[in-house]
């Protein structure tokens, strides 16, 4: 452990404690005291970091309003107002999005799947580009206002940045956009295949994002609205147990594989 206000490994752990619990320490260099949080984006809330995450998370994974998650955090002990909820989810969701992003980057297949579903923002329709590989794995999603040429230009300009290599093929609707946009963006070595029947795997992919947020009846602007369909996007994609070569894993070893990501989910971003 180093400090971080110097980064100095000539610390002292400290016998005194932080109110919520967290351990202190003494830098010898810079002579300043901290605790286990400080420097985290954690180190001013008043309440533990595992329940900030334990409520974010559960926000994101579970059908649960900002009231539930509020009633269910109370049922631990822990009296939180749902706007605070509502805060911690605006602070931190990008944090597990980045955290997600980075986890997954160059473990692409070569044969991408592009399409877009429909999101109600502030009462209009707004477009959710996603895009997958032929296993089902998400390589990026990304909301925009319209579906036009330059919106698929800056879909796939972010989609090469957080995949960090170009595909054999990529398969869309018979959407225009896409043609010009994968030839400027992607180059014209890809094999673009223009099927709708060839889409499908991508058109039940939308399924779990649509079935999310429709108990919230929409979003109230566009800023929400994007932060929180990329940070479900990661977080369902991390959770996510695929059959290995077309056997379905049992549910015994599934129960392992989940609350051993989630653990492991929890322990990096509270580090």
């Amino acid at each position: 452990m180093s400090c971080p206000h110097c980064l100095s490994t000539s610390i002292s752990r400290r016998k005194h404690q932080t109110s919520l619990g967290y351990r202190t320490s003494f830098c010898r260099d810079c002579g300043r005291r901290f605790n286990q949080r400080t420097g985290t984006p954690f180190n001013d809330l008043q309440f533990p970091t595992d329940i900030v995450l334990l409520a974010v998370l559960w926000r994101l994974r579970y059908k649960l309003s900002f009231r539930d998650v509020a009633e269910l955090l109370l049922l631990r002990g822990f009296e939180i107002s749902h706007e605070t909820i509502r805060t911690w989810e605006f602070r931190f969701a990008p944090l597990v999005s980045e955290n997600l992003r980075a986890k997954r980057r160059g473990t692409a297949g070569a044969s991408w799947y592009l399409d877009e579903t429909c999101i109600k923002v502030g009462g209009r329709w707004r477009y959710l580009c996603r895009a997958i590989d032929r296993d089902g794995n998400l390589l990026d999603s990304m909301l925009s206002e319209h579906r036009d040429k330059h919106a698929a230009r800056r879909f796939l300009r972010r989609l090469l940045d957080s995949v960090g290599e170009k595909p054999l093929r990529m398969t869309t609707d018979k959407h225009p956009a896409y043609t010009k946009a994968i030839r400027w963006i992607i180059g014209p070595k890809v094999l673009h295949r223009q099927n709708q029947h060839l889409n499908n795997r991508m058109e039940q992919s939308h399924r779990p994002i649509k079935q999310r947020y429709y108990p919230m009846l929409g979003f109230r602007n566009f800023e929400s609205a994007s932060r929180f369909c990329s940070a479900f996007d990661e977080l369902r994609n991390y959770l996510r147990i695929s059959s290995v070569a077309d056997e379905p894993v049992p549910a015994s070893k599934r129960k392992h594989i989940f609350t051993g990501r989630w653990s492991t989910l929890m322990a990096e971003l509270a580090a």
